[in-house]
């Protein structure tokens, strides 16, 4: 498989395979259009390192999580990157959530997530969690905490350190394929492959264009916002409490997360941002949303969701709203806790015409040329996993 390949996108997973293709021998160029690596989602997570509690059994999702996880863990080792496995109490407020609790429990089972408890006693969640409410939970120990921005950055120092590139500041404006190799043209340059991986998150449809493949799926962003605790409440929070998911909705609802440096966040929320990289409500880009509006999909999803999205609009513009999610599973939490609104990231949900929303990971592969199209969350804790999926499945297979 020895050659030249490149990679657009300076995200946790094009950094990843970069690394992987490394050490393989590869020459190796990254090319991201913002002057920092980790500059959208894998900057603006929760940093967690997920256990695989949600994922349907045997989906990508569950296998490359499952896989991620360990190998995430052993980087940091390796690194001396903090780690830390505070745990996840996924918490049934109430009976009528019990059967869903149900269904995380079976899932989780069958996902092989380490040391998973049921609690049934309120007196034993409050062991864990001292301050929370519930009448059962599941719990996840193994659940931890890490820093993604610093482990991009150490993924990337070992690429260079291997004869690799990582090029800042290049953002790609053409593709084309000639004579079995691939040229990509960015305003000031253009660099010829043997093959490209594109991994461009939050504009992966866009450069897809450049490719001629089908629009569809076509990325919506949502912007999920934070708020965080004040310093002297961090001690409602040990480690990660949890709502059980609506199944009937695609995001997870407003959560608690003490992070790897001890912060302790609330949320994210989910709403439709107005811009591919809006950060904030002021945040719009025209053609942005003119081109979500005008998707063939977008009435039949906002037919399917749309008390969800009034509800998560709200809640994004009236903190009192938001305090009320919050406050379902820690009673003693007062609204002035909620001391500072502390950021934003924007999602890359990938969507089809039918307005269905894309669950798993999707690949597509078109002559030397492979696209990422959707890399939902556990992305980042599936990253060195997905690297090793796209070299065997695509890259290996397409070489031979």
């Amino acid at each position: 498989m020895a050659g030249t390949t490149g990679i657009i996108g300076g995200g946790i997973v094009g950094i990843a395979l970069a690394r992987a293709l490394s050490a393989r021998g590869e020459h190796v160029t990254v090319l991201e259009k913002e002057a920092r690596l980790a500059q959208h989602q894998t900057g603006h997570n929760s940093g967690v390192v997920h256990a695989g509690l949600y994922y349907k059994p045997g989906s990508l999702k569950a296998t490359l999580c499952a896989a991620g996880r360990v190998s995430i863990r052993e980087f940091c080792e390796e690194k001396g990157l903090p780690y830390r496995e505070v745990g996840k109490l996924v918490v049934a407020v109430d009976e009528s959530e019990l059967g869903a609790l149900a269904e995380i429990e079976r899932r989780s089972a069958e996902n092989g997530v380490p040391d998973l408890a049921r609690i049934d006693d309120p007196s034993r969640l409050r062991e864990i969690e001292p301050h929370v409410a519930g009448v059962a939970a599941v719990h996840s120990p193994r659940t931890a905490v890490v820093d993604y921005a610093s482990i991009t950055e150490a993924m990337a120092q070992d690429v260079r350190m291997a004869g690799g590139s990582v090029r800042l500041g290049h953002e790609v404006t053409g593709i084309r394929s000639k004579n079995g190799r691939v040229h990509v043209t960015t305003p000031g340059s253009e660099s010829v492959f043997d093959r490209l991986v594109v991994c461009a998150g939050l504009q992966s449809d866009v450069v897809a264009r450049f490719v001629g493949v089908d629009a569809s799926p076509k990325i919506l962003p949502f912007r999920g916002e934070y708020w965080e605790l004040a310093p002297e409440r961090t001690d409602l929070v040990q480690g990660m409490i949890y709502p059980v998911p609506d199944p009937r909705f695609p995001f997870l609802g407003v959560h608690f997360t003490r992070g790897v440096y001890d912060n302790v966040h609330v949320g994210p929320n989910a709403v439709p941002a107005l811009a591919r990289e809006g950060y904030r409500w002021l945040s719009i880009s025209p053609k942005d949303t003119w081109e979500s509006l005008r998707w063939p999909g977008a009435w039949p999803l906002a037919k399917q969701h749309w008390r969800m999205g009034v509800d998560e609009i709200s809640g994004s513009l009236f903190k009192p709203l938001y305090f009320q999610k919050a406050r379902r599973f820690i009673p003693e939490l007062k609204s002035s806790d909620l001391a500072r609104k502390s950021g934003a990231g924007v999602r890359a949900q990938a969507w089809g015409r039918a307005g269905e929303l894309l669950d798993d990971f999707a690949v597509d592969q078109v002559g030397p040329v492979t696209l990422l199209r959707n890399a939902p969350s556990p992305a980042a804790t599936s990253s060195i996993a997905i690297a090793e999926y796209i070299i065997e499945h695509y890259l290996v297979k397409a070489a031979a």
